[in-house]
């Protein structure tokens, strides 16, 4: 998308807004406020402050005494004299002093000041136009300044006191950066349900003439960075019509009633530019459901929420108006909203398959000098439950590394190294460990990689470091084969003796355990318990869900997180997680038990490389020795989250 403008705003001439004066009236109005302040100052400034005011008398008494020598004299239009100067007081301070004298040319003033040689200077008296100014010219001043200072600044930022009810929603023309359907990929289901919105936009009347209607609303849903609003986008960019795009939480303001007169400004934007598409963003901010209080309440979102819900139902598709709205959290959306008539075309966006990742890839390395030895399906394997952000972070981080290191193509090394920093973070080289506790991490990772290696239904191992990488002081990978949408029980059962691969291996060779395997047993008990609770894998037990069923507090469906079964069955949910632990420990113990040898050779391999493929790996465990021709890796890498070790 191109240049961001604010709806029915042709380039700059904004409707409604009025033209700057022109230059002699401005030049005029700037001459008379110079004036009005220069008679202001003057005026202000010719006059003595903080004097004292005295009559006649007492002028004409200190004069006699000598304490005045110089005076300055005006006469005003109502036939008074102001006597105006400065006179020493009896501690010999100098304290200015006015004296308003009726005027009546009688002489006396003059032979006063003839009589003890007073130095009189005669100021030119005011005229009315000066009085004017100088009284009123003060208080235009304070309304000159307060419109310049803060109207006119509110009235350029397009945030005057009346445009607090208009819509936000902005325009994004198709000049130039167009997005079509051809620069999203992994989503291929969500684009051919949105092909019917784009082909409506093109044609409506081939859908009305059979009598059938289109959803007047399209809600997108699923995890961050899977590419909803590129989709958005892209529906826009098929069709060819406007594109009005707003967050959820521009609706929503400190004054009652702004956000549902914004819905009603939006729709009415809308309605002028159709056919188009109005797109809200993080819906959720603003359509959460109105029964998720403790108590209830009338707050400003849920008036923007009923002023929403009645203008989906208050327009037709024969307009050509199509709301899209997207959200990572479909759950708490209040039903009215989902109900048909309003979103009734729910479009779930998953995170890509292993195809999809490649494709994505192949996107993102458009623009990117990319090696020919790069291997883009070994990329997409390697990240199973990256989103379409994520593989794009990854490519720039690619390209990045590749840039630092002063190389001209990107090579599979960074692709790899970058996957690994953008889920564990960069090496920690200058994390050194002693001796011992680097023999323990190689003893730990060795462990895991043959519990793994000798367990048929775990995924393959892809690569052992002992490099401490984010917290993590060593690490063992797998690579896995395919994309898995379920798991059987044998391997879940293999999952748990692989991530008991590290304790078993401390306390068979050292004797003792350590914190290494923290995350180990972490992981394995989530599994056990989730056999046992949710998937009914437990013959005791047997299949009935035995998990919690409460809901978090802002649904306002169960506060209490009360369990819905008895004491004796909790106590026997522990005893079957404890006895699958117990079991998988002990079938990994035995499996190190009798491949102690190869353990011990894993190890100090690992110890002097540091780093170790399944190439590498298999040769070892198969012949006790590396491969031929085998060089060290330049930087260890590490594959899914499925595999990672523990944090150490």
């Amino acid at each position: 998308m191109a240049d961001n403008q604010q709806p029915n705003d042709p380039k700059l001439n904004k409707p409604g807004r009025k033209a700057p004066p022109p230059m002699p009236m401005r030049g005029l109005g700037i001459s008379f406020l110079l004036i009005s302040i220069f008679l202001v100052v003057t005026h202000f400034l010719g006059t003595p402050k903080g004097g004292k005011e005295m009559g006649y008398r007492e002028f004409a008494r200190r004069v006699e005494q000598g304490n005045i020598t110089k005076v300055t004299t005006s006469r005003n239009d109502a036939d008074w004299l102001t006597i105006t100067g400065e006179y020493k007081n009896d501690a010999g301070e100098v304290v200015p002093f006015t004296v308003n004298y009726p005027y009546r040319n009688d002489g006396a003033v003059d032979e006063l000041f003839e009589k003890y040689n007073i130095e009189d200077t005669a100021k030119k008296p005011n005229t009315m136009l000066t009085f004017i100014l100088v009284q009123i010219g003060p208080i235009i001043l304070i309304f000159v300044i307060i419109y310049f200072v803060f109207i006119r600044q509110l009235k350029n930022a397009g945030r005057g006191t009346m445009s607090f009810g208009k819509s936000r929603a902005k325009l994004l023309t198709q000049d130039k950066n167009k997005i079509t359907f051809k620069q999203v990929a992994g989503v291929d289901e969500a684009k051919e349900e949105l092909q019917e919105v784009v082909e409506f936009l093109k044609d409506p009347k081939q859908f009305q003439k059979l009598g059938g209607k289109m959803p007047k609303g399209v809600l997108l849903s699923g995890s961050p960075g899977t590419g909803k609003t590129l989709l958005a986008k892209a529906v826009a960019g098929e069709a060819d019509v406007p594109f009005f795009t707003i967050s959820g939480s521009d609706f929503v303001e400190m004054f009652v009633g702004i956000g549902a007169s914004r819905v009603r400004d939006m729709f009415e934007q809308g309605k002028k530019n159709a056919p188009c598409i109005i797109f809200i963003d993080e819906i959720d901010a603003v359509g959460r459901s109105r029964f998720s209080g403790i108590g209830g309440g009338h707050d400003e979102r849920e008036q923007t929420l009923n002023a929403l819900l009645v203008e989906m139902d208050g327009f037709d598709t024969q307009e050509g108006i199509i709301i899209v709205a997207a959200t990572n959290r479909p759950d708490v959306l209040d039903p009215a909203l989902l109900r048909p008539g309003r979103f009734d075309r729910q479009v779930v966006v998953d995170l890509p398959t292993l195809e999809g990742r490649e494709q994505i890839l192949k996107i993102h390395v458009r623009n990117v000098r990319l090696s020919d030895q790069v291997d883009l399906k070994k990329s997409a394997r390697g990240t199973p439950g990256f989103s379409g952000a994520d593989l794009a972070n990854l490519v720039n981080e690619a390209a990045l590394l590749a840039s630092r290191r002063g190389a001209e193509f990107v090579e599979q090394q960074d692709m790899e190294e970058a996957r690994d920093k953008v889920m564990w973070g960069r090496e920690r080289r200058s994390h050194v460990l002693d001796a011992e506790e680097k023999k323990l991490t190689a003893y730990h990772e060795a462990g895991h990689a043959i519990a793994m290696y000798y367990t048929p239904d775990c995924e393959p191992i892809h690569k052992v470091t002992i490099i401490p990488r984010g917290r993590a002081l060593g690490a063992t990978m797998q690579l896995p084969e395919k994309d898995r949408y379920t798991q059987s029980k044998k391997r879940l059962e293999a999952n748990l003796i692989s991530f008991m691969g590290g304790r078993a291996a401390e306390e068979l060779i050292f004797g003792d355990v350590t914190t290494g395997a923290h995350n180990d047993i972490e992981r394995s008990t989530a599994i056990a318990r989730a056999m046992v609770c949710e998937y009914g894998m437990s013959k005791l037990l047997g299949p009935q869900n035995l998990g919690s069923h409460s809901q978090p507090v802002f649904l306002g469906q169960g506060i209490s997180g009360a369990h819905e079964h008895s004491e004796v069955t909790a106590q026997k949910i522990d005893a079957e997680v404890q006895r699958i632990l117990t079991e998988s420990y002990d079938a990994c113990m035995q499996i190190l038990v009798e491949h102690k040898e190869q353990l011990v050779n894993l190890s100090e391999l690992l110890l002097e490389r540091e780093v170790l493929d399944f190439e590498e790996v298999d040769s070892i465990l198969k012949t006790g020795k590396l491969p031929e021709h085998s060089e060290p890796l330049s930087t260890p890498e590490k594959s899914t989250d499925d595999s990672a070790d523990t944090a150490r």
